[in-house]
Order: structure tokens, then sequence, then C-alpha cells
């Protein structure tokens, strides 16, 4: 297209005439208007252009020279995003930077701050987050086909923690202590018992008021987003912990916590974001005055590792649809940290301490001596029996599962499914096929018995199936992903891959309520309890497996 009093396009062949004072000289008046128009525009695009171009090699450069978390840091802190922080910007955050080597608090500020025990070490914490990836979302094959950008805003505006750092007292981590003191290693308790009855709505906003159990939970993970759910709307709920170590004096804790955001205000559609867990380790003394150290983060090993579910808006009358849509994604990183020791506070007035709790400085450095401990594998093994009972079966990693079955020559029990079956990244039919049928004492006995089981991801198959070096563990995983044909599939299958039977989610559903006959033969509609249908189906399996296990 031609701009106003721009010469028009020049043949290939024509030479390119010097642009001089005479071929732009206007011809009146209104050229010379629309001239300085033409210009003025040119070098506002110029000048915008340039300044995103320069901003971008900002980024660029800040990301390299900071590193991730680094950047992560730095953008928190510049509200403006002009990379740049100013005074203002920095100055809430300011005395929260220097509790990282000493709680100091101006003594202007106490007075201010209830319930403040002058007697109690503090530590900060830092929070440290990556946004999900939206593109491992399924709906981003398609453009988010049929969800709009409004449903998806909280979503895509949430790029940093809303707390970077956060002042917390030793004492208020009592809440990770055990009930009682001959507790075994590895043995559970609830911190937050899971009591769920029934599902939660989902049309909500704000969370409710916590409980005092709650409390330090909703404080911890709120520093990534204010609206935090401590119960969560699905099970299982709840915090469950056990001792990894103790010494004469310390104990290290490791714990596990279910909880979910809402990320939507009104009046957007609600969306709900639930990491599959938090999961992390205290260290602290066995009175609670002292933190040695405290860790918490999402994992992140699995190609999936977040369930997200949304409302939509009826057009009509306004009111959101009780059908929820979903999907699954991965989080790189979701983590807080302590910033060393808890340590005593300091008081400062016109630059001069006037109050330091006298303490045993030394706890901070001495070297803790442990007198029984296991390892961090073992304690989770615990924290997820504790959550899930069907994980009283051990589900070996997928390709260890069938060199398992060939030695012991029986059956694969093998579930594919998107989410993870031992989180809360497990969707919809997956919740139910594990919190009603797996965990059942009859399935579990028979699993136990009869079956080697595993489970996995879609998208790990799939990368086994296109990436990986081994021939033989392609095979298998091309001839599960040959019988994938609904959102949560089991099999089973010989030890050689083989799949000799095979149900779906969806033919279980529709198994119990077909009409079967009764005793004397005659139509029943009564209902067929799925965990009967689950049994009938690993029955069969054994009966077909029979000629080929030489059982």
């Amino acid at each position: 297209m031609e701009l106003p009093g721009s010469p028009g396009p020049r043949e290939s062949n024509e030479p390119l005439e010097p642009l001089t004072s005479q071929t732009i000289r206007p011809r009146s008046h209104r050229d010379l208007a629309l001239m300085v128009v033409v210009l003025g525009t040119l070098l506002a695009a110029t000048a915008v252009r340039g300044y995103l171009a320069f901003r971008e090699a900002l980024w660029e450069a800040a990301q390299k020279t900071l590193g991730t978390e680094g950047f992560s840091l730095f953008s928190s802190l510049d509200m403006n995003k002009d990379m740049y922080i100013s005074p203002e910007e920095f100055k809430p955050d300011a005395k929260k930077l220097i509790a990282a080597t000493s709680i100091t608090i101006l003594e202007e500020d106490v007075s201010q701050m209830k319930s403040f025990d002058l007697n109690e070490e503090k530590f900060a914490m830092m929070a440290r987050f990556q946004p999900l990836l939206s593109e491992t979302m399924s709906k981003s094959k398609n453009g988010f086909l049929g969800v709009s950008n409004f449903t998806l805003s909280g979503l895509r505006n949430w790029i940093v923690p809303d707390k970077v750092l956060r002042v917390f007292s030793a004492r208020q981590f009592h809440i990770f202590l055990p009930p009682k003191e001959d507790l075994k290693l590895g043995e559970p308790w609830w911190i937050i018992f899971k009591k769920l009855r029934e599902q939660l709505p989902s049309n909500r906003f704000y969370p409710p008021m916590s409980k005092k159990k709650e409390d330090l939970i909703y404080k911890l993970l709120s520093m990534f987003h204010p609206r935090l759910f401590v119960k969560t709307r699905f099970g299982p709920q709840g915090a469950v912990a056990c001792l990894m170590a103790t010494s004469e004096s310390y104990y290290t804790v490791a714990f596990r916590i279910h909880a979910e955001f809402q990320l939507n205000e009104p009046p957007l559609s609600p969306f709900w974001f639930s990491p599959g867990q938090f999961t992390g380790h205290v260290i602290l003394s066995k009175d609670s005055s002292h933190v040695r150290d405290f860790r918490l983060f999402v994992p992140n090993h699995k190609p999936l590792n977040v369930e997200m579910e949304w409302l939509y808006k009826d057009e009509e009358n306004g009111s959101f649809s009780s059908d929820l849509d979903m999907d699954t994604g991965y989080l790189p990183q979701m983590e807080l940290e302590s910033w060393g020791p808890s340590i005593p506070t300091e008081i400062y007035q016109k630059g001069k301490i006037i109050y330091r709790r006298l303490c045993e400085q030394s706890r901070q450095f001495e070297d803790i001596v442990w007198q029984q401990a296991i390892s961090w594998e073992k304690a989770v093994q615990q924290l997820e029996v504790a959550m899930y009972p069907f994980l009283e079966v051990t589900y070996l990693p997928f390709a260890e599962a069938f060199k398992q079955a060939k030695a012991e020559n029986k059956l694969v029990h093998f579930i594919l499914l998107w989410g993870s079956l031992d989180d809360q990244s497990c969707f919809g039919p997956g919740q139910g096929l594990r919190d009603i049928i797996l965990g059942n004492s009859q399935i579990l006995t028979l699993l136990k018995n009869s079956f080697i089981s595993s489970w996995s991801q879609v998208h790990e198959l799939n990368e086994i199936q296109n990436n990986h070096n081994n021939e033989s563990h392609k095979k298998l995983a091309q001839l599960i992903l040959e019988k994938y044909d609904s959102h949560v599939k089991m099999l089973l299958c010989l030890p050689n891959g083989t799949v000799i039977h095979d149900l779906s989610v969806d033919d279980l559903s529709k198994a119990s309520e077909e009409i079967r006959s009764d005793d004397t033969g005659c139509p029943s509609n009564s209902f067929v309890h799925p965990v009967t249908i689950y049994e009938e189906f690993l029955q069969e399996g054994l009966f077909r497996a029979q000629s080929f296990l030489h059982v």
C-alpha cells in the first residue's frame, strides 16, 4: 500500500532515484501537511520498534546474567517492568532481604506487629517460581479452540510468585513435630487430616478462613498465589508427615501436602490450578524453637504435574455451567526454601541495636549427629501409601515391570493415562479408578498375589517409542500405545508386551450399568459395583494367560 505523498512503485530495472529536497518537494500546503503526518508516523513506528527490540535485548541479557532464579526475583521487584528497580519498588522488600542474614526490626515497627514475640527465632523464606508451559497443555495443539482468553487470563498473568520473601517464626513450625516421642521412622501422621466426605463445589473464588493447624500451610503456599485453598475439592485432602531422621536434639521430618489455587476472580469464570503435590522436608529442634532448614517443592520429574479445571458461563442466564473442562500441563518450578537457619531478633533505633536476645549462637552452625535415619525414597513411599491406599501394591517403572514379570512368570497389570495416578494431576476417571477400585481390599489382594503392576503417563510412552535407544523398550511401548483409545486404559500384558485383555474406564462405567440376569435367569436392573467388574476383568486375564504362562 502506498503512503500519501510517497513516490509510486518503481520498475525492477529502474535505478533508485536519490532522495533529495527536489524529490520530496511538496506541491501544495495539503501535501506538506500529509508529509508531516507520514514522517511523524514513520518516526513513531521506528521508535516503538527500536524500544521493543531494545527491551527484548535487555531481557535476554538480564536472563543470561542473573540466571533463571535471579531473573525471577528481579522481575518480581520490577513492578512496572521497565528493567529498573526504583527505591519505591525496592522499599517493601528491603527489610525482608536484610532478614536473609539477620532478622532486623525497627523499633517503630514493633508496636504494629500483633503477637510479636521477641524471644522467638525468625528466618526468611524465599519463593522460586517458573510459570506453567502452556504448550504442554493438550488444548494448545488446536490453539485453545473454544477456550476464551478471559478464562486463561489468570493462568497467563501468573508469571512470578505473589511474595518472593516472607519472614517466619521458628515456633510456627511446631505443627511438623511428631504427635508422640516413640514414633517410628517412616510411620506417618496427619498434620491436616483427610476427611473429605463429598466433593466440594467448583463455583468458588475465595478461600475460607484457615483453621489453626492450617494457618502455617496457608502462609507458606500463599507466597505463590493469594487465592490458596488448603482443602482441595477432590480427595485425598490434607497434609501428612513422617520422621526421616532423629538426633539428640533434632528431627528431620518429610511431608506431603495437597492444596490448590483459584487463579481467576469475578466476573471471570473460576479456573482451578491443582499441582500434583507439595512435598519437602524440615529440620527443626525437638522443641521447635529453632529451624535449621526447610524446603518445599512441586515434583517436576514427570512430563505432566498439574491439573487444571475451569467452568463456563451460560451466556443466556449468566450462571456457570455445572460441567468442568479440564487439562493437564507441566510446571517447571514451584519451590520454597529457607535462607539459612532461624536466628534471634534484633531491634534497631536510629541505626543502633537496642535489643538482642541472648541465645546459643552456636546452634546455627553446630554439626548434627543423626542417631537413626531412613532414605528420602523410603519416606516418600510411606507418605504415598498414607494418601493413597492403592499404593500398598508396588507399581514398578515401565521397563522394570516387564522384566520382573518375566522373572516371576506373571502378567503385567498396566494402567495408561494422561496425568499421574499417584498425585492430584490425575483427573476425572483416573481418580475414581484409584480411590474406589484399586484401593479395594479384594483388588489389592488379587494384584499382590497374581500380577506385577505398573502405570505410566501417555507422554512417557510416546517419548520411549520415539526417542529411546533400547529397541525392546520401544517395542513394549508400541504394543501398549496401539491399545490406547480412552483417557484411562487398563491392560493385562504378557511379559513380552502382548496385550491379552484390556478395559477402559468408559467400558467399566457402561458395564456397571448393563442389565444382567439374576440367579433365576431373569433380567435384573440392579447396579453392578465397578469393583466386581474389575475383579472379573483381572480373573479373565489370568484365564486367558494360562497357556502362555504355563500356570
